[in-house]
């Protein structure tokens, strides 16, 4: 491509200066907004740095805006602190420490208000540093790697100072200005900063995996950056028609747009384009997205909009968290009154996805935090701590060790759910205080061994001999209210077949014997469909008679689900199971008069041997070698 920056330096050698002049123009008290993220402009900064420490008194109390720095913020030293002051909408490394002891500012805003925040005057703009492309024939700059709310600021500046840099990405959208609008010049090539991605650990593989379960084909997704996001997209590569309306455009996304995977053939707007704001990722990501006409990059106002994301059918929202509470709110901006980080788009992108038809929010998250010190899943928020979704908002969240579905459950069913995905050594405390909460029932029964020997590797799909597919997996301590419902689904004399009693009711005090369950002595299963599994269809279990290495075995069928083959699937997985773990046989206690349970067990080619008392069958059941 033909450059045509010196033609543009020949027709406006105004705008090319001296460096030292151009920052003369910065006055007492104003506030220079820069360019964020990978976009930072690096060597403006190091200019303006330079420039302050040889003209000491040059100004004094300027207010330094942004929203995230990836750079040093050298304006943040302590030396400077009679030049600079730092505001940022989104806290980085660099100026954490300066936040937390009163030497910064953050404000705490959803990213899409902040331009309105700009054209309204509420937050002024006397000076924008930020990064662009070599001007084009028509003397268009391309803002790049970062639109967000760059471009805004650079409406409403009364100075705007460009950095010229050969290696920016020209990025089709609304990231153009032209040389009109740009008050000073400064060409200078370097590197653009780069967000490189790091293997994800095991637990953050499963995370992936899980979430990559929530995905459908034809959705519209947005994903944050780090491990998580990265390990979830690694995930996605057997999908089919993925669209992408986001802010941040990452490395794992464009290799999937590589690949093939996304497409936005299926988005309700913006069809075959992807959307972005600004983007963090490395030399080859920025290289494709260089004049790429299905990349469009718009202004975060745009973006993350809200009512924009809910155009989007099918949109899914894919966020992180720092800490969320046994009742469901969650915070990713501060731990107590320790800031960390901000509001950034996530809530922006949670309501809109909330507000888009078959929408999904997932909260994405490890367990745990300091290599496994500390629990993310908390009895409550930390004292001071911001409530960044709250409640209402989150929809499904994701650990290492599972996936809890939030939406319409009470306190109750929410922290039990919860619990069950949280690290198996902060389970048993997070049992007791909620006890003490009163978020869950005080006589709460709770093994621990249930949850640090859970045999997911159990779990299993199969498909009966009515073609039914159903989805068997062993039972889970937050199983209680789906297993309610199953029981009083059963009839009176489903019942009492299962139970030989004429016990009609179901208390807490003896459904928790039927969801908290010692893997080691004893196995329960509960059969559900595989297309909708919230609904138990079947419960099997079998305790372990040590002294004769065999089970007693029983299990039981909704009435509206009998033979259609749930029972024959059931019955075969305990047996594959016991015989796994060297057992012997099973025992078990039938009527008489049930003659389908009956049948069931001596379809199964057992050496069954039946003693008949008081109207009930004692059967011994050996497997066959």
């Amino acid at each position: 491509m033909k450059n045509f920056l010196p033609y543009w330096q020949e027709k406006y050698p105004e705008k090319f200066a001296a460096e030292a002049f151009i920052f003369s123009h910065i006055r007492r008290g104003d506030h220079i907004f820069v360019s964020s993220g990978c976009g930072e402009p690096q060597y403006l900064i190091s200019v303006l740095m330079e420039f302050v420490e040889s003209h000491p008194k040059a100004f004094f109390d300027t207010e330094i805006i942004h929203v995230y720095s990836l750079g040093l913020s050298p304006y943040a030293q302590e030396k400077f602190k009679s030049n600079f002051r730092c505001n940022a909408f989104f806290i980085g490394n660099s100026i954490r420490e300066s936040v937390n002891r009163g030497a910064a500012d953050y404000t705490p805003i959803s990213l899409s208000q902040v331009p309105h925040l700009m054209n309204t005057g509420m937050v002024r703009i006397d000076v924008a540093l930020v990064q662009t492309s070599v001007p084009d024939e028509h003397g268009f700059l391309s803002l790049g790697v970062g639109v967000d709310i760059v471009k805004a600021a650079t409406e409403v500046a009364s100075v705007v100072i460009a950095q010229v840099n050969p290696r920016m990405p020209r990025i089709h959208g609304d990231g153009f200005i032209n040389l009109q609008e740009v008050d000073f010049v400064i060409p200078y090539e370097e590197p653009i900063l780069e967000l490189n991605d790091n293997a994800p650990s095991r637990e953050v593989e499963n995370i992936g995996k899980y979430v990559a379960q929530l995905i459908q084909d034809g959705n519209t997704i947005q994903v944050g950056y780090g491990a998580v996001p990265n390990a979830v997209m690694a995930n996605l590569y057997h999908k089919n028609h993925l669209g992408v309306h986001t802010e941040l455009l990452g490395n794992g996304l464009i290799k999937l747009i590589q690949a093939g995977i996304i497409d936005n053939t299926r988005k309700s707007i913006n069809r075959g384009k992807t959307i972005a704001s600004f983007s963090m990722g490395t030399t080859e990501t920025y290289a494709f997205l260089n004049d790429n006409p299905s990349i469009i990059f718009r202004s975060i106002d745009y973006t993350n909009n809200p009512l924009i994301i809910a155009q989007h059918d099918n949109m899914v929202a894919i966020n992180s968290a720092l800490e969320i509470d046994l009742t469901g709110q969650a915070t990713s901006e501060s731990l107590g009154g320790r800031f960390f980080s901000g509001v950034g788009g996530q809530q922006d992108f949670m309501r809109g996805a909330l507000l888009a038809k078959n929408g999904k929010t997932i909260l994405a998250m490890k367990s745990t935090a300091l290599s496994d010190a500390v629990s993310r899943i908390v009895p409550s928020l930390k004292e001071n701590s911001g409530v960044t979704i709250n409640r209402a908002d989150i929809r499904y969240v994701v650990t290492e060790y599972g996936i809890a579905y939030l939406h319409g459950k009470n306190v109750r069913e929410r922290a039990m759910d919860l619990i069950s995905i949280a690290h198996p050594k902060f389970r048993p405390h997070l049992i007791e205080e909620a006890r003490k909460r009163g978020l869950i029932y005080s006589d709460q029964a709770y093994l621990p061994a249930q949850d640090e020997e859970y045999p997911e590797q159990m779990d299993v799909y199969r498909t009966t001999t009515s073609g039914l597919p159903v989805f068997i997996r062993p039972v889970k301590i937050n199983d209680e209210p789906l297993l309610k419902d199953f029981f009083y689904s059963l009839s009176d004399h489903t019942l009492h077949s299962r139970f030989l009693s004429s016990r009609l009711d179901m208390p807490h005090e003896k459904l928790q014997n039927y969801v908290v369950i010692d893997h080691n002595t004893s196995l329960a299963l509960v059969v559900m469909n595989a297309d909708k599994k919230d609904l138990i269809l079947a419960y099997g279990q079998y305790e372990i008679n040590k002294p004769t290495h065999t089970a007693e075995v029983a299990l039981v069928v909704r009435d509206d689900h009998q033979n259609l083959g749930i029972g024959t699937e059931l019955l075969s997985y305990l047996t594959y199971l016991a015989r796994r773990e060297g057992l012997f046989g099973f025992t078990a206690t039938v009527l008489t008069e049930n003659r389908a349970m009956l049948h069931l067990f001596y379809s199964h080619e057992f050496e069954t041997v039946k003693k008949s008392e008081g109207g009930v069958y004692e059967l011994q059941i050996s497997f066959k070698q």
